[in-house]
């Protein structure tokens, strides 16, 4: 099997990390009014409009965990970055939609 680069996490893989609390970067890419509906407490929003102009603020030595609302501009993010030569990301598969941890909202 060929490694794409990065790797699918569960929801309740990435609640146990955030628990953890290891030196982790948590960045969700939906857009500002989905993240202000209703998002996890500490994570970085980089909305996918603005990420060219914002990926600097993503370290690539740092373990990395990518959310959006279904998985899949999260996924086409961690497809991206791999092609920059990113290493060490996470896709958190079914999103914001399987998310079942805590959940805050307004910014």
């Amino acid at each position: 099997m060929q490694d794409k680069g990065w790797k699918d996490l569960t929801p309740q893989e990435v609640e146990q990390l955030l628990k953890e609390r290891k030196d982790i970067q948590f960045i969700d890419v939906r857009e500002l009014e989905e993240y202000e509906a209703g998002h996890i407490e500490g994570v970085t929003l980089i909305p996918l409009s603005q990420f060219d102009i914002r990926k600097s603020e993503i370290d690539p030595e740092k373990e990395t965990v990518f959310i959006c609302r279904s998985g899949n501009r999260s996924g086409k993010v961690c497809e991206y970055l791999s092609t920059m030569g990113y290493r060490n990301m996470y896709n958190m598969v079914g999103g914001m939609l399987n998310w079942t941890g805590e959940v805050k909202i307004g910014k």
